[in-house]
Formats: C-alpha cells, sequence, structure tokens
C-alpha cells in the first residue's frame, strides 16, 4: 500500500485505477437514517500500546461531562476495548436493519466488536477488506441518533483500517497519539503523514506516559526525558497535549470506570474539538 500511495508514476486518473490512495475520490459511506452525528473525531497512532484507547476514553468522557451527546466506534476490530474501559457488558441488539449501540454509565453510546461476539476471548482472524467493511457498518448500519461528537478509536498503523475510516467516514480531525521515546515519536510522524495526505486536518498530538506525578509534591518526574514537541511543531500542529504514567488511570481503565476519574486532562483538546467548525 505504500508503493501505491507514494507511487511517482501515478497519472491521476482515478477512473484507471483501482489503487487507493489520498487522492483517490470514493464516496462517503452513508450516515444511518436514525443518526445525525455533527463531528468524527479519529484518534490514531503509527503503532500500538501507546493509549489510543485511553485517550479516546478521557476525550469522550469530557465532551459528556460538557453536556454534550456522545458515541465511540471502536475501530481496532482485532484489539477492541473501549467496552472494558467503560465497563460495557452485554451484546449490542439489532431490529434487521439497525444495530444499536450500548450505553455507558454516563451515557456515552458505544459500538465495538466485542459486543457482537459472545465470547469477547475469541480471536478475530478475518482479512483487511473484511475488516473495512465492519467498520462501514458500524457507520452506516448502527443507530446513534443526536451524537455532537463521535470518537473513532482507531487501530494502530496506516494500513486498511485508517484508510477506511479517512475514505469513508465524513472525518472532521484526527488526534495522534505518541508516547516519549524516538522510534515511537518516529513512527507516529508516520500517521500524521497519512492524515495530511488523505486531506485530514491533524488537530493535536498527546504523548501519553510522559512524566510521574509525585505522590508527595506533586512535582512532575519524567522518566523518559523532557517532553518535546517537534513532530506537532514540525507540521504546524496547535494543540500538543501530554498524559501522566498514573497507575490510577490504568486501574480505572481495567475496572471499566475511566468516567470517574478525577482531573482536567486533556481540557485543551476539548475544547479545540468542540470549536471545530
Amino acid at each position: 500500500m505504500a508503493d501505491e500511495i507514494n507511487s511517482s508514476n501515478c497519472n491521476h486518473d482515478c477512473s484507471s485505477c483501482q489503487a487507493s490512495c489520498g487522492e483517490r475520490k470514493i464516496e462517503k459511506a452513508p450516515m444511518n437514517a436514525l443518526s445525525n452525528v455533527k463531528k468524527v473525531i479519529a484518534v490514531m497512532s503509527g503503532k500500538g500500546g501507546v493509549g489510543k484507547s485511553l485517550t479516546t476514553a478521557l476525550l469522550a468522557v469530557n465532551a459528556r461531562r460538557a453536556g454534550k451527546n456522545v458515541a465511540i466506534l471502536d475501530a481496532d476490530v482485532t484489539g477492541p476495548s473501549i467496552p472494558t474501559v467503560f465497563g460495557i457488558e452485554g451484546m449490542a441488539e439489532g431490529d434487521g436493519q439497525n444495530i444499536y449501540p450500548l450505553l455507558s454509565k454516563t451515557g456515552i453510546k458505544v459500538m465495538s466488536l466485542n459486543l457482537l461476539l459472545e465470547d469477547r476471548s475469541d480471536p478475530v482472524i478475518w482479512r483487511g477488506p473484511v475488516v473495512a467493511g465492519l467498520i462501514e457498518q458500524f457507520w452506516s448500519d448502527c443507530a446513534y441518533g443526536d451524537i455532537d461528537e463521535l470518537y473513532v478509536d482507531m487501530p494502530p498503523g496506516t494500513s486498511d483500517v485508517p484508510l477506511t475510516v479517512f475514505q469513508k467516514l465524513p472525518v472532521d480531525a484526527a488526534v495522534v497519539v505518541t508516547s516519549p521515546q524516538e522510534l515511537v515519536s518516529q513512527i507516529v510522524e508516520k500517521a500524521v503523514k497519512m492524515a495530511s495526505m488523505m486531506d485530514i486536518k491533524v488537530l493535536g498530538v498527546v504523548e501519553n506516559m510522559s512524566y510521574l506525578p509525585c505522590p508527595h509534591c506533586g512535582e512532575r518526574i519524567y522518566p523518559f526525558g523532557e517532553p518535546s514537541s517537534e513532530v506537532a511543531s514540525a507540521f504546524g500542529i496547535p494543540v500538543y497535549e501530554c498524559l501522566p504514567l498514573d497507575p490510577k488511570l490504568a486501574s480505572l481503565c481495567d475496572s471499566g470506570d475511566i468516567e470517574s476519574h478525577e482531573g482536567e486532562l486533556l481540557t485543551a483538546l476539548s475544547e479545540a474539538i468542540s470549536a471545530l467548525r
């Protein structure tokens, strides 16, 4: 796919080309007839384990606390974790035409493959086109109702599913998540470049596991070195925020109680999302 996207042999005639790339004009998937989604925010990164689901959850919680109608589309099909983070049990139901998301404790609507599996430990061994088709179904067949902000928790990387989300969903902006290690930052730069190639605005970069808050004085300790906004600055990304390496946050995610977290994490980014027009 990298060869397709970066090919210098493109004649810019999409009608004669079967490749999927940022320049190719592909029709958006239709919104479900029972949905009215005003903003779609994709949360992405170049690799796994950097905190995309945590970032998605915190942004959704912030929006809900601000009185907004919020939904999460869990696009990480092979590693869905959003239902666990929000403590959502049970299975989503349908009426033959529509799928209905489940509600979190505070009323955030969630759609995830884990809500369609009888055994959530079953592995999803699907090829890319099948996974991409499921993401379209989560948009077109799921009845979200009236939603101010829908967050898409993306899988890691820059391949089939992120491409499907950017091409088929009306994404208003993306948030890119990284961690302090230099190698991870280099990989995240690929995600930033992909969003740019797909003409998607990157609203902010979140550096997760950036610091440790001292339990005694509250001073920040940087185990991986002082945070750097080089990636954000290089691409003119306006919002750059840091999340702590906090065992309390991890515990809340594991117990499905992220909505009870205290503090004001990612408030600047939430404000930037609210200001989108």
